[in-house]
């Protein structure tokens, strides 16, 4: 029993440091991120409040590490007081399985939603709509690099193996983005997500990080 202890200290000991490293990374790299892509971040600010009545940035609840909640930032991209029925509707049955569902490609996503402007459309097509998640990078509520952080209700209905994805911060991209993305099934997904946990590293993180910015750029289908 005395041998077990010193091992588990350590083991405590590197899993902290390495915390702590991720933590110094996202603020680094997330602030530089920030700096640069501010001017942007401020046009497109401007274009989706003239676009369409309503704010710019959209506010809404997500599962974060440990199961916490906390407020994710968004560029709004659907009308004002959408109903989220029809979205709710797909995802209950895509992650109930039904008809075999959660294992057809291409389902991360409601096709041809009605809710969604023609701006917004775009800014999901180019993942634009993600870029105000920086500020949640620097406030630590989000990494630059985990599993994207979900819907109460969506958590809800994850397989108990699936919800390993939250022993780590959520992050604005993750495995499953620069493995196919969009076209990958709901199920592909959450097990990817589950396998980054399991073999997350800096040099992982790091290249999924410099994978992300082509499959974004040439990729037809966003995240």
């Amino acid at each position: 029993m005395n041998d077990v202890a010193p091992l588990t200290d350590e083991r405590a000991r590197a899993v902290s440091v390495e915390g702590l490293g991720r933590r110094a990374f996202d603020l680094v790299v997330g602030g530089m991120l920030l700096v640069l892509l501010l001017p942007v971040i401020a046009l497109v600010a401007g274009a989706v409040s003239i676009s369409t009545p309503g704010p710019a940035l959209f506010r809404q609840v997500r599962v974060g590490r440990n199961e916490e909640r906390f407020r994710m930032f968004k560029f709004r991209t659907m009308y004002v007081d959408s109903d989220d029925e029809p979205h709710r509707r797909f995802v209950t049955s895509v992650l109930s399985d039904r008809n075999g569902a959660l294992g057809r490609p291409g389902l991360q996503k409601l096709e041809h939603d009605p809710r969604v402007t023609k701006l917004g459309a775009f800014l999901r097509r180019s993942s634009i709509d993600e870029l105000p998640q920086l500020f949640n990078v620097m406030a630590g509520s989000m990494s630059l690099v985990g599993p994207r952080p979900v819907l109460p209700w969506e958590a809800e209905l994850f397989a108990p193996h699936h919800r390993r994805r939250f022993e780590v911060t959520p992050g604005i991209t993750g495995l499953w983005q620069v493995r196919g993305r969009s076209s990958l099934s709901m199920l592909e997904a959450l097990d990817l997500d589950v396998e980054y946990v399991a073999t997350r590293s800096f040099w992982l993180d790091l290249a999924i990080l410099v994978k992300t910015i082509p499959t974004v750029l040439f990729e037809r289908t966003a995240a």
